[in-house]
């Protein structure tokens, strides 16, 4: 795979690369921040293939634009919460959604994430780098699954109790709350917290210093390093995915079938 079969290809990101292999990629909509929705669902899985599949990438840097980094659309009620999409089409979802972590972890350099601002939808995609540098506005929330009428899947059952411990993951998804910059720190689930104007800058010289590595010790520590979450996404990804799809299946006739 040649960086040009892919630089301008999608449109939910803006892709880059030095001249020493760090490729930095900003998730974007129009140039502001990324507002979750189907596209960056659907691209970004082939992006990330695509990457992995690019072995002159030597580092992956990945940001957002604007002050946040993945937000959502103040539109009415989300439609998968209220049971009205169709079984095909959460079949597409389920596969879109398998694919989108399986193949960033396939992704065999190291990942750095500058976290410009709050992620509030599909946070998996920051926390599942190997290094996360965070803006000090920045928090992190699961809104569209739980507090949204959704199942938790998406890897959120797996990759926050994973982070937080059980008891403090499942309060975590169970409630909405929002872990801001600082007690994100706290709680190992990032590296650094700086003010928003030095967090890409940080996350860029630290790029520079881990492409200067041999690539084969890049590549075989990425790998090491994934394989506990490899493991437990091969265990439980699907099942969160599936179960997410049913109980939103079963949403509209809430109430009717006890009436």
């Amino acid at each position: 795979m040649e960086f040009a079969e892919y630089q301008n290809r999608f449109k939910c990101v803006d892709v880059q690369r030095s001249d020493d292999g760090v490729l930095v990629v900003r998730l974007q909509n129009r140039g502001r921040s990324l507002v979750w929705g189907g596209l960056a669902h659907r691209e970004l899985p082939e992006l990330f293939a695509m990457i992995a599949s690019d072995r002159d990438n030597r580092v992956m840097v990945l940001t957002g634009t604007g002050d946040e980094f993945i937000g959502l659309g103040a539109g009415g009620p989300n439609p998968l919460a209220q049971g009205r999409v169709r079984p095909a089409s959460w079949e597409q979802i389920i596969f879109e959604g398998n694919r989108l972590v399986q193949q960033m972890l396939e992704i065999d350099v190291p990942i750095i994430c500058a976290l410009n601002g709050p992620v509030v939808a599909h946070s998996e995609l920051a926390v599942l780098c190997d290094i996360v540098i965070a803006a000090d506005h920045a928090y992190f929330q699961d809104a569209p699954h739980f507090p949204g009428g959704l199942v938790p899947g998406d890897s959120m059952q797996i990759v926050w109790p994973m982070l937080l411990g059980p008891n403090r993951g499942r309060y975590f998804l169970l409630t909405g709350q929002k872990i801001h910059a600082e007690e994100a720190l706290r709680l190992g689930v990032v590296g650094e917290v700086l003010p928003a104007a030095e967090v890409l800058p940080r996350a860029l010289e630290l790029a520079g210093e881990l492409a200067g590595q041999n690539p084969l010790l890049l590549r075989h520590t990425r790998h090491v390093l994934t394989r506990p979450w490899k493991r437990a996404m091969a265990e439980d990804l699907h099942l969160g995915l599936a179960l997410e799809g049913l109980a939103s299946l079963s949403a509209r006739h809430f109430g009717a079938d006890e009436g």
